[in-house]
């Protein structure tokens, strides 16, 4: 278990590293959003096409695996856009609103069975992200696009436990990048930016985390229980927060920490319950 948390530490600061990186390129050097998004997915894909397992290809025929990674696209979209014009804590907070909408999802779609106990700890969690947001507050309008980005991640939580059962991780990871590369690239090609060094070093650390976090995401889970595991995805708000104060010397305000731990005692509470 020491091991899997490890790797779980590693993947869930991996990720906000890439989106650091994202931040980077849009409000530092004015790439646009999409095609920060983009070119996450397309390098991603040929990251790891050499590691393809057989029958990966035909994934693609079925039509819940665009769907899935329709939603996905979506999502990233948003998170970058969300990352271009907000600070990234308070965008990572917003994000995990994700957890919740997948909760009920599961619950309405896939008939997995509820609590009163985690519905109690999902309506807490959700408290937590009016907290961050704020509406109808001074805080900024654009943590919107990072709410609809969690929406679309709790979606795809549930897609992904639709369809895990009918491919390996490594190919539906492969279908998912493949597909959101192919649908954002007129998007992405029609605003890349010039290919300064720069440009082209933070576009790579973008891709590289990003995949890299998954991966070990993918790797933990075959070593230990998801159930165990789930707390440790919260990682990434205090990585968020970190990155934050090192990149762009900015700090949550006082109701963003308010909600941020209202959110992860909510999300490692929730995980830890027997049922």
């Amino acid at each position: 278990m020491k091991r899997a948390a490890l790797i779980m530490f590693v993947a869930m600061s991996l990720i906000p590293a890439g989106d650091t990186a994202g931040k980077l390129l849009s409000a530092g050097l004015g790439a646009h959003p999409i095609y920060v998004a983009w070119s996450r997915f397309f390098i991603g894909a040929v990251m790891i096409s050499p590691f393809l397992p057989k029958g990966t290809w035909s994934l693609l025929r079925d039509k819940r695996v665009w769907f899935r990674a329709l939603i996905l696209a979506t999502g990233i979209s948003c998170i970058q856009v969300a990352l271009s014009r907000e600070p990234i804590a308070d965008v990572f907070a917003a994000f995990f609103i994700g957890p919740l909408v997948s909760y009920g999802l599961a619950a309405i779609f896939l008939r997995e069975p509820i609590t009163w106990q985690r519905t109690a700890l999902i309506v807490i969690g959700f408290i937590g992200v009016l907290v961050v947001v704020r509406p109808g507050a001074d805080a900024g309008t654009d943590l919107l696009w990072a709410v609809a980005a969690g929406i679309c991640y709790g979606a795809f939580l549930t897609a992904s436990r639709w369809i895990s059962h009918i491919g390996t991780p490594i190919g539906l990871t492969f279908t998912q990048l493949f597909i959101s590369a192919v649908v954002l690239a007129p998007f992405g090609l029609m605003n890349l930016p010039p290919l300064s060094g720069d440009v082209m070093l933070l576009t790579s650390i973008s891709a590289l985390c990003s995949m890299l976090g998954n991966l070990l995401l993918l790797y933990a889970y075959k070593t230990a229980s998801a159930t165990r595991l789930a707390p440790f995805v919260y990682f990434q708000l205090l990585a968020a927060v970190l990155l934050g104060w090192v990149v762009f010397d900015t700090l949550p305000a006082l109701m963003t920490w308010m909600g941020l731990l209202i959110v992860m005692a909510a999300g490692i509470t929730s995980a830890r319950l027997k049922a």
